[in-house]
């Protein structure tokens, strides 16, 4: 027997509609990575593979779980790359017979994922806020996703959406508390975010962990390609009282350095991925 819960997940599934009216999935891939230049010198970050597969997969997997499906890549730094990838995603994910002779190829296997993907070109030097801007005529009049390329979580995206829909501000961001390395957001009464500080004050401060939901009214903050959304936007969306946090306490990590990158590796490996809620 299924649960509601269940049920309605499977029905989600099924159906492709997307959960909560939230529509489009925004991916921000278009930084040059230099912390993690070992592997950035010949890829975008979000290329750097995790168990054989782009770490963009993986979050597009992540995503795909919960009923969202449908992606805009904001590319920059060898954004080639990515679209390479998936525009041979088929070659590059199945075994195959060449033909040479003939010039054929035959596929004993294709891959599942019923994903729609716009990859744009969002520009080289494009800041995170000017790129959102870049693809606004590819969003719908819904809310929608926004993360960053580079980082795993096991956010609850379900309970994700819904917090958006209740409070009915702007933006909502999700926070976590990790060791403090990071800028801080400051959460106030009701899960009103009431600042951002770009280095911690104090250990176990709440941080932006991307995982974000916006409305569309959110481009109106976005003023060029040089505007930063952590910086510019967001910080003006709390001072109008337009943003929220979403508390996550479970598994959430970036991937800035090499170290990060062997740290989700060995979880891959050692079989408990917690992003991986996939069969």
């Amino acid at each position: 027997m299924f649960g509601l819960g269940t049920l309605s997940g499977i029905l989600f599934r099924q159906l492709a509609v997307p959960r909560g009216g939230v529509v489009n999935v925004v991916i921000l891939a278009g930084g040059y990575g230099t912390r993690l230049s070992e592997e950035t010198d010949v890829r975008p970050k979000p290329m750097v593979e995790i168990g054989g597969r782009p770490l963009l997969w993986h979050l597009m997997k992540f995503f795909a779980h919960y009923g969202h499906r449908d992606f805009i890549v904001c590319l920059g730094y060898k954004g080639f790359v990515v679209k390479e990838y998936f525009a041979n995603y088929r070659l590059h994910n199945s075994d195959l017979t060449v033909e040479l002779a003939r010039e054929g190829l035959t596929f004993h296997s294709s891959p599942s994922e019923d994903w729609r993907i716009t990859l744009v070109d969002t520009g080289l030097d494009t800041m995170t806020g000017g790129r959102l801007r870049r693809v606004r005529s590819h969003l719908d009049d819904q809310p929608f996703l926004l993360t960053y390329g580079d980082g795993l979580g096991a956010v609850d995206l379900d309970r994700l959406v819904q917090f958006h829909r209740r409070h009915g501000k702007a933006a909502t961001v999700t926070s976590v508390q990790p060791p403090g390395r990071f800028g801080v957001v400051e959460i106030g009464e009701g899960d009103t975010v009431r600042g951002f500080h770009e280095k911690p004050v104090e250990a176990g401060g709440w941080i932006n962990a991307g995982f974000f939901v916006m409305n569309p009214s959110v481009l109106e903050y976005l003023d060029g390609d040089d505007t930063i959304l952590e910086t510019h936007a967001l910080p003006r969306m709390a001072e109008g009282g337009e943003l929220m946090a979403f508390r996550h306490t479970g598994f959430w990590k970036p991937m800035d350095t090499l170290r990060d990158k062997r740290a989700l590796q060995a979880l891959w490996d050692e079989g408990h991925a917690p992003w991986k809620l996939w069969s």
